[in-house]
């Protein structure tokens, strides 16, 4: 590789601003590519260190992802759906693993919730008293494992338990003494037969919160966590000199056939950890997904940048071909210049861009979304990516500007550089009217579809439009100074001068509004999508709940809440609700997915439900909802093509499929539950077996304290509204980087231009203009600037955002009027402080 040549070098010490306008460009480009870079990269290597199963070097579980293949051949692809629930493998497997080769013994494991009971326990019980109520509980063959060992009495055997020392100490219960336990099984007497030192089950991830902890006999435990023969995982221990691989070969043998998979190594931990898989996937989405669209911007607005760097120097192009440069000199010359700046740029971005993606990997942490065992993986990949990127972005929007006064004759080059060209390229022109045609017609796609094919049509609509505003800027720009300039013309010299500016120079209007756009585009669609979302699923929930006394609790509802309500005096309905998800196939052919569905699984008759909650029901009826038949909301019914009377094929929240009939359509899912299901559907299925919410037509509050948290309607609408933080705090991240980036660029473009204009406003000062007058022009030429990005943008975000929520809400996008107008005004004050500011250091020469 050659080295810059000294055309390069003196064209960086003579346009100290150009060159710095590029540089920021591309910096901020590589910090936007290594920050998706790094938490991509994490998102596919993350893993937890096992606790749990430290000293257990073969674990045997179920598969905890459900797949869906598309395509065929060489297209066919399998994506892989972590599950809702966890996934249980035949508790009898642990005897075939024992007998495995090298193996010492294989231990069925059992984790589950456990409630301690205080109403209904009879005298000389002892009442336990927990954090939150819930212990968690194991069998206790896992003690061969954990290193769990009694302090006193036995092990437990049928219907007896063992406690933790820290839980009997503080009930001051005893070897010998009654305890009131509910599981899933019902409420039930234990004696308690023993006392325990937890050993690593008091620090292990999946403890209770205050790490209360109960165990159960083996025989026993799968009944009490409401999974009959089934056990959570299989732990083999190995025999004397057997290593962890060798003996993962032969249990991996031993178990052929049986579903279960073998992990070893950091993968254990995976297995005692079911959050990872979510964590993976939000990671991705973040580092996958939204990346890619802002690398493509990041690089989209660099390129920009670059290209306008080129331009503003085709005066100097011209006088070279004029004093005999070569076309080859005047492209080697513009590489140079990409090989001086560009990995300088994107090296320093790296390094804030390494300081972003920690913070937003802490906040995930933070906020739930990823366990705080994984750690962030920062390696020299997506940093070298982002560094070439930015080289190749560099390289390739330099040359295409440079490749026109390099090719040109010379006497032309000096005509064009003193006249601006009033029309693109024809190449670049049809390019611009493809993507307006391609946005149009997803615009119509996304407006006939419902759902998450809505959104997913939505974000090709983004793209398409602010492509076709960039290809097409030039001819845009011009249209639009010639309908903002005509309020102008009356508004003073100043203000017609602007006007005049802005219609002669089209292509310097548009590379200052494409970054305005961009960024009110993007910000509006991320965060109003959000808001929309929200007040549909607000309204729905507060339309819904008919109820006049709505029950909570945390940890799960006593395991007979609803028969305990029905008892209390005045009560005319009492309905439990189970929250969870299933996996529902939609779409055909290429567009396959599996759609993850708010579920609820409902303790009553539809008779029942419908006194307490009005789903609005659009067909069907709920009266026929039980065994093998649900109801869905229209956009799932939609999604999947299927309706009253049809078979709707999904996975329950660990996986097992099923196929029950569709008994009603209703309207009110995305407030509610996308799926509404009878109870005893779900029941050995989920790990909880807790009832999440109970609803309650009559009675009184006082007489439901008893049962957990009582609050009204509205009190639950508020409250569920909370737990939507974190979808509105990633959504409102995303669009302060990618608005925050776009902002930087526009503010950039825009100083860029105004210190290239130092000749202009001279001459404006020499012809007589004071001050005042050309700083009045600029900020004209600023408001007129932002108003045309603010008005693009809103209209590509409302023609993304208006077909996509009726699609999904089934009604108009939410915009709130004090957010969209702060967007605005951002943009205004952006604009007018880009340039006036450039404009005072510049004015300050001829005063």
């Amino acid at each position: 590789m050659r080295l810059p040549n000294g055309l390069a070098r003196e064209a960086v010490r003579f346009k100290p601003a150009s060159f710095a306008g590029t540089f920021l460009a591309l910096l901020m480009s590589a910090l936007i590519v290594s920050t998706c870079g790094i938490l991509l990269e994490t998102s596919l290597r993350a893993s937890v260190p096992p606790e749990r199963y430290a000293k257990t070097p073969v674990v045997a579980a179920a598969d905890q992802y459900e797949y869906i293949v598309t395509g065929s051949g060489e297209d066919r692809e399998k994506e892989a759906v972590p599950l809702p629930d966890t996934a249980r493998v035949d508790a009898g497997l642990a005897a075939k693993a024992a007998e495995a080769p090298g193996a010492a013994t294989a231990v069925p494991d059992f984790t589950f919730p456990v409630r301690a009971a205080h109403e209904g326990a009879g005298p000389g019980t002892r009442e336990l008293s927990v954090e939150g109520g819930v212990f968690t509980a194991h069998g206790w063959g896992s003690h061969a494992f954990t290193g769990t060992a009694l302090t006193t009495g036995s092990a437990p055997r049928e219907d007896e338990v063992v406690l933790d020392a820290g839980t009997a100490r503080a009930a001051k219960a005893a070897v010998g003494d009654t305890v009131v336990l509910q599981t899933a099984a019902g409420q039930q007497d234990f004696r308690v037969a023993g006392v325990a030192d937890p050993g690593t089950e008091g620090t292990a991830r999946n403890a209770g919160a205050a790490g209360a902890l109960a165990w159960f006999a083996d025989a026993q435990a799968p009944t009490l966590a409401g999974h009959p023969g089934k056990a959570d995982a299989i732990a083999v221990l190995a025999g004397h000199g057997t290593d962890a691989d060798t003996l993962a070969d032969s249990v991996r043998r031993a178990l052929a056939g049986s579903g279960a998979q073998v992990h070893t190594g950091d993968d254990r931990g995976a297995v005692e950890d079911p959050g990872l898989g979510y964590a993976k996937d939000t990671l991705f989405g973040i580092g996958g997904s939204f990346g890619g669209i802002a690398a493509i911007v990041a690089v989209f607005t660099a390129a920009g940048t670059v290209t306008l760097s080129v331009s503003q120097r085709s005066r100097g192009f011209a006088l070279l071909r004029a004093i005999g440069a070569t076309p080859r000199q005047i492209r080697r010359a513009v590489a140079s210049e990409a090989l001086l700046v560009a990995p300088l740029a994107g090296i320093v971005g790296c390094l804030p861009g390494i300081g972003l993606a920690r913070w937003w990997f802490g906040q995930l942490q933070d906020r739930g979304a990823i366990p705080h065992a994984v750690d962030l993986h920062v390696s020299a990949l997506p940093l070298l990516v982002a560094v070439g990127t930015g080289l190749l972005t560099a390289l390739a929007a330099g040359w295409t500007a440079g490749r026109r006064p390099a090719r040109i004759k010379p006497g032309q080059a000096l005509a064009e550089a003193s006249v601006e060209r009033l029309r693109p390229g024809l190449i670049r022109t049809m390019l611009g009217i493809g993507a307006l045609v391609g946005g149009g017609f997803l615009t119509g796609l996304s407006a006939s579809s419902t759902g998450s094919d809505a959104a997913g049509a939505a974000l090709g609509v983004v793209m398409l439009f602010m492509l076709a505003v960039a290809l097409l800027g030039p001819l845009v720009a011009r249209l639009c100074a010639g309908l903002f300039g005509l309020p102008l013309r009356g508004a003073g010299p100043a203000a017609q001068l602007a006007a005049a500016n802005s219609r002669t120079n089209a292509r310097r209007l548009a590379s200052a509004i494409t970054p305005i756009v961009l960024a009110m585009a993007f910000a509006s669609t991320l965060v109003f999508m959000h808001t929309s979302e929200t007040h549909a699923a607000d309204k729905q929930l507060r339309a819904g709940i008919i109820a006049d006394h709505v029950v909570t609790d945390p940890a799960g509802l006593p395991v007979d809440a609803a028969a305990q309500a029905a008892r209390a005096p005045g009560v005319d309905a009492a309905v439990g609700l189970l929250n969870t998800r299933v996996l529902v196939p939609t779409g055909s052919g290429e567009f396959k997915s599996l759609q993850g569905a708010a579920t609820q699984g409902v303790t009553g008759s539809g008779a029942e439900l419908a006194k307490v909650q009005d789903l609005d029901v659009r067909e069907g009826s709920l009266d026929r909802l039980g065994k093998g038949r649900i109801a869905i909301d229209r956009t799932l019914a939609n999604s999947a093509g299927a309706g009253v009377g049809d078979r709707l094929p999904l996975h329950l929240p660990d996986g097992t499929e099923a196929g029950p009939e569709i008994v009603a359509v209703y309207g009110r899912g995305l407030g509610l539950a996308t799926v509404t299901m009878d109870r005893a559907s779900l029941d050995g299925h989920v790990t909880a077996a807790f009832d999440s919410t109970l609803l309650v037509r009559g009675g009184s509050e006082k007489a439901l304290t008893a049962l957990g948290e009582v609050t009204d309607a509205s009190g639950y609408a508020t409250e569920r509204n909370l737990d939507a933080k974190l979808g509105a705090w990633m959504n409102n991240t995303m669009a302060a980087v990618l608005g925050g980036f776009a902002a930087i660029a526009a503010a950039n473009t825009l100083v860029m231009t105004v210190l290239d204009r130092r000749r202009e406003l001279g001459t404006l000062r020499l012809v007589g203009s004071t001050r005042r007058q050309v700083m009045t022009m600029l900020r004209w030429e600023g408001l007129l600037v932002s108003a045309v990005g603010v008005v693009l943008g809103s209209a590509i975000a409302a023609a993304t955002l208006i077909p996509m929520m009726r699609g999904m809400t089934g009604e108009g996008p939410y915009v709130p009027p004090l957010v969209y107008g702060s967007f605005a005004a951002a943009g205004v004050v952006l604009a007018l402080l880009a340039v006036t500011l450039p404009a005072r250091a510049v004015l300050r020469r001829w005063s």
